[in-house]
């Protein structure tokens, strides 16, 4: 779809989605954008039922073969990094998918993340249909053993959905998101998705890149999966009835209750 001035632009809606949501969207793509590293679309509409916003090309099969834009890509996402925030959270509660992501404000790293990203989802009743009970006992245990699992990183603007497919090119090249799910959080979360998340697609250029901006602490690779559990979970909790996503979440799930409790 093109505006009278030439700019191409993309119309996302969704029936039945809450009244929010794509108010929520738009919201996060500002904040992404006034980062001033990493580019985000310009929404040009919104309502409770659609979403008007610039189009970004998607990246070509073959861009892992590129260094140039992995390397931008991690410089970018570290520098969005750099925005920091006083506390973990959002002004506001957003959304992951067609759940609510709880962003209260909390002053501690590992309360919110136990709170907020993990144990939220453990009552869902696609997690109670494919978790156990041990399994689930497992996840609270490992939530107790953050502070000693994790260290100490501050809050900082993160997209929070950040799969390989929320990373498209702008027009001028710059790598860019979309789809965002914003808070306040520790900067691994961004990173680990990348890292777990198809990271056949992901180059190492792209972590050398982003930690030559911003270093990460030692041994974040072994930890990842740990950060990556967050998504693991809201994968059952939005899909338990395809079996395709319960096979690919489950031993991933199970590796991080053996590596971690």
């Amino acid at each position: 779809m093109t505006r009278q001035d030439g700019t191409q632009v993309v119309v996302k809606t969704t029936h039945d989605v809450p009244p929010d949501m794509f108010a929520v969207e738009s919201e996060g793509l500002a904040a992404i954008r006034a980062s001033g590293a990493m580019r985000a679309p310009q929404v040009f509409a919104v309502s409770a039922t659609h979403l008007v916003m610039e189009a970004f090309a998607p990246r070509h099969p073959h861009d892992r073969e590129v260094p140039e834009f992995w390397e931008r890509a991690g410089r970018a996402l570290a520098g969005m990094h750099q925005v920091r925030g006083e506390q973990f959270g959002w002004h506001r509660d957003g959304w992951l998918g067609s759940l609510p992501q709880r962003n209260a404000w909390t002053s501690d790293g590992y309360e919110f993340y136990a709170e907020q990203r993990l144990l939220r989802y453990l009552p869902e009743s696609g997690v109670q249909q494919i978790l156990d009970t041990t399994q689930r006992s497992a996840i609270e245990r490992i939530c107790g053993r953050l502070p000693e699992l994790v260290p100490p990183m501050p809050p900082v603007l993160t997209h929070g959905d950040l799969v390989t497919g929320n990373l498209l090119t702008a027009p001028n090249g710059r790598p860019a998101l979309i789809d965002p799910a914003v808070s306040f959080g520790w900067p691994e979360v961004d990173v680990s998705m990348m890292y777990c998340w198809r990271g056949d697609l992901v180059p190492n250029l792209y972590f050398t890149a982003y930690e030559e901006v911003s270093p990460l602490p030692p041994d974040w690779r072994e930890r990842a999966p740990l950060i990556h559990l967050r998504e693991l979970l809201s994968l059952l909790a939005h899909f338990p009835d395809r079996p395709e996503v319960v096979q690919a979440a489950m031993p991933l799930i199970e590796h991080v209750i053996k590596t971690f409790t």
